[in-house]
């Protein structure tokens, strides 16, 4: 695999758990606000296909409103964790396209679009809907788990060229989650299903679970990438 991770910046120094044989796909996952991509590769390690390779990007530092203006990693500045909180679109879109870089390195690297899946946590996972929503290359999936659809006002339309219009989405909530209510993950699902084929949206809840994942969700995800990104 030829490519200059150094012309992408968040691959550079990205978290990569390489595959263990020939890399016919990817799953580039972002992690949520104040994390690091380390805990999800490790997360996603734990149920590695040995043919997939998995990219888990740090996110910038920047100043949080909804935190005090305190500087952590975060994808884009957040206002308000409700439906109708204002947005940081700019950043939205710039992360967006800072990702896309990422994809598009995979691409250009042998690994086609619809052999990629991108997902990610709470932020990590809004970015990953909005991303993969507004992505001029036609995808295998989306994990979205504990999160939302930023801008979600400007889709179907934000989405019109359509690629991605037949795109399995897997989205997964914690029932107890203080930070993200599971009523916000529903109310995503339902916008989802107005962007995309209905029945490729799955939104499986998990009862007790706060804003965290668990052994059964994490069992969903990676029998949804073995079922989207089988063997080649």
């Amino acid at each position: 695999m030829c490519g200059n991770n150094m012309s992408v910046p968040l691959l550079a120094d990205a978290v990569t758990v390489s595959g263990a044989e020939r890399e016919t796909a990817a799953v580039i996952f972002l992690h949520g606000l104040g994390d690091t991509g380390h805990s999800w590769a490790e997360a996603l390690s734990s149920i590695r296909l040995p043919y997939v390779k998995y990219i888990c990007p740090h996110a910038p530092r920047i100043p949080v409103t909804l935190n005090m203006k305190m500087v952590m990693p975060s994808w884009f500045d957040l206002m308000g964790l409700t439906p109708d909180a204002p947005e940081d679109e700019a950043g939205i879109k710039k992360a967006a396209e800072s990702i896309k870089a990422i994809i598009e390195h995979e691409v250009k690297n042998g690994i086609p679009p619809n052999r990629i899946i991108l997902g990610g946590f709470s932020q990590g996972g809004a970015l990953s809907l909005y991303t993969a929503l507004t992505c001029q290359h036609q995808l295998a999936g989306i994990v979205a788990l504990s999160c939302w659809l930023p801008l979600h006002k400007a889709f179907p339309q934000a989405a019109s060229n359509g690629v991605n219009k037949d795109i399995a989405i897997l989205q997964c909530h914690g029932e107890m989650d203080p930070m993200i209510p599971v009523r916000f993950g529903a109310l995503t699902a339902e916008k989802l299903k107005s962007v995309v084929s209905p029945a490729k949206v799955q939104f499986k809840t998990y009862p007790g679970v706060m804003h965290n994942s668990c052994p059964q969700e994490m069992m969903a995800v990676k029998e949804f990438i073995e079922k989207l990104l089988p063997r080649i």
